[in-house]
């Protein structure tokens, strides 16, 4: 369930800030940019780029098309807004979003190639495509925003995209299940990268997304 009001998220965001720590979900520099839809289509997103020592009074108040009704926010989290923003604007189902440079992930990113479905815990987490990279572009920047707004939009087996040379964009119903699946990502990244060599991994069966999830649906299973 999606929070209702500005104090609620800033909670779960913590809370959220809290699992990527501990799961090795942020690079040495702790940066990580997290936000949470609540209700008239408002936005609490972290107000700074380094959340290593994150608390309920970093975070800003943003309308849903990105200007700041409540708080202040780095200037240089000016360029990040829209990369949140637009995810809101064409996913209803969205409640959350995270961007950051975890490891493996990242390194996806930097070779630009996409992440395959080669990890069951994946589907159960409703991914039914490869988690995709879109072309470089500044960070921030139109041609890079309009890019991230495309895969939400069209691409409703999708909740990730990694942005060449950068690091991963993840959406989800809200601020835990939107870590739980960055964790999952990261982890198949992970895999992916040491079964290379173990001859390298290989996808799952094309059936894989069908039977999932439908045992999903007959054993009342959410992940």
């Amino acid at each position: 369930m999606q929070p209702a009001t500005f104090s609620e998220a800033r909670e779960e965001l913590v809370k959220a800030t809290h699992y990527l720590a501990s799961h090795n979900l942020l690079f040495r520099g702790n940066h990580a940019n997290l936000s949470a839809r609540i209700v008239d289509d408002r936005i609490v997103m972290t107000k700074g780029g380094n959340i290593a020592n994150l608390n309920v009074d970093d975070f800003a108040l943003l309308s849903g098309t990105g200007e700041i009704l409540e708080g202040d926010m780095d200037p240089v989290m000016a360029e990040i807004v829209n990369m949140h923003v637009s995810i809101y604007q064409v996913r209803p189902s969205c409640g959350a979003v995270i961007h950051t440079h975890a490891a493996h992930v990242t390194a996806f990113a930097v070779a630009q190639k996409s992440i395959p479905l080669v990890y069951e815990p994946l589907l159960r987490l409703g991914l039914t495509e490869p988690v995709p990279v879109i072309p470089w572009a500044p960070r921030g920047s139109k041609a890079s925003v309009d890019q991230i707004r495309d895969v939400a939009q069209h691409h409703p087996g999708l909740s990730a995209v990694l942005m060449a040379n950068h690091g991963i964009l993840v959406f989800g119903k809200d601020a835990m299940n939107t870590a739980t699946i960055l964790g999952t990502i990261e982890e198949a990244a992970d895999l992916y990268i040491m079964a290379q060599s173990l001859g390298g991994a290989k996808l799952l069966p094309e059936r894989a997304v069908q039977e999932v999830t439908e045992r999903m649906q007959a054993f009342g299973s959410t992940h």
